[in-house]
C-alpha cells in the first residue's frame, strides 16, 4: 500500500510538471493551443498505460482523476493553462479525459484483464491526437465529412488518420496479446478501428475522449 501511495504522488508531480512544460512552450514558442493541448493529451494519456501494472485497486486512479479534473476545471475559468484551454471550439474533452481513464481502468480491473485497459488507452493516446492534428493543420485536399447532406465537424484526413492508426495499433496489440496472427486478430482489429472511427466521427465537443475508449473496451469484451 505504501508503494502505491508513493507511486501516486510521483505520478501526480510528473503530470503537474508536464502541464507546466506545455504552458512554457505555449508561451515561449508561441505554439497554438490546439498543438500544446494535443502534446499534453498524448503524453499524459500514454503514461497511464502502466496503471494496470502499478495499481491493484481503482481507488488510487480515482484520486488522481479527481485531482486533475478539479485542476482542469478551475484553470478553465482562470488565466492559467492556456496551453490546454486556448482553443476556438467548445470542448469538454479535457474534463472527460481523467474520467475516461478512470472508468476504463475500473472495468478492466473488474473484468481482470489488463488488455481491456491497455488497447483502449493506446488508441485514445495516439489515434485521437493524431487525427486532431491532421484534421486541423492539413488544409490542402482536406474537407469536412458530409453524410446524407449533413456536414460533420470531422475531416476526411482526420478520420482517415484515426482509422489507419487505430487499426495498426489494434492489430499489433492483439497479436502480442493472443500471440497468434490469424483471421480473428485481423477482423477484430478492423472492427475496433471501424467502430472507433465512427464513434470519433460523430462525437461532439470532445466527447470522443470518453466514448472512443468505451467503445473499444466494449468490442474487446464482446469479441476477444
Amino acid at each position: 500500500m505504501g508503494n502505491q501511495i508513493a507511486l501516486t504522488f510521483i505520478y501526480l508531480i510528473a503530470i503537474i510538471l508536464l502541464l507546466v512544460f506545455t504552458e512554457l512552450i505555449y508561451r515561449r514558442l508561441g505554439l497554438k493551443g490546439e498543438v500544446t493541448r494535443k502534446i499534453a493529451h498524448f503524453t499524459a494519456t500514454l503514461s497511464t498505460i502502466t496503471f494496470p501494472y502499478l495499481y491493484s485497486s481503482h481507488w488510487y486512479v480515482l484520486i488522481l482523476a479527481l485531482i486533475f479534473f478539479v485542476i482542469l476545471f478551475i484553470s478553465k475559468h482562470g488565466t492559467t493553462l492556456k496551453s490546454i484551454h486556448d482553443i476556438t471550439r467548445k470542448s469538454m474533452g479535457s474534463y472527460l479525459l481523467p474520467i475516461s481513464i478512470y472508468l476504463t481502468f475500473y472495468y478492466a480491473i473488474r473484468l481482470e484483464n489488463r488488455f481491456y485497459y491497455i488497447l483502449p488507452i493506446l488508441i485514445l493516446a495516439i489515434s485521437d491526437p493524431a487525427a486532431g492534428i491532421m484534421g486541423i493543420n492539413m488544409k490542402i485536399y482536406n474537407h469536412r465529412i458530409r453524410i446524407f447532406g449533413h456536414k460533420l465537424n470531422k475531416t476526411i484526413l482526420g478520420s482517415s488518420t484515426f482509422f489507419i492508426s487505430s487499426f495498426l495499433i489494434s492489430i499489433i496489440a492483439l497479436y502480442f496479446n493472443r500471440m497468434v496472427f490469424d483471421a480473428k486478430t485481423f477482423w477484430l482489429a478492423l472492427t475496433i478501428a471501424v467502430v472507433g472511427t465512427v464513434v470519433e466521427m460523430f462525437s461532439w465537443r470532445g466527447s470522443d475522449n470518453l466514448f472512443v475508449p468505451v467503445s473499444v473496451l466494449l468490442m474487446l469484451v464482446l469479441f476477444l
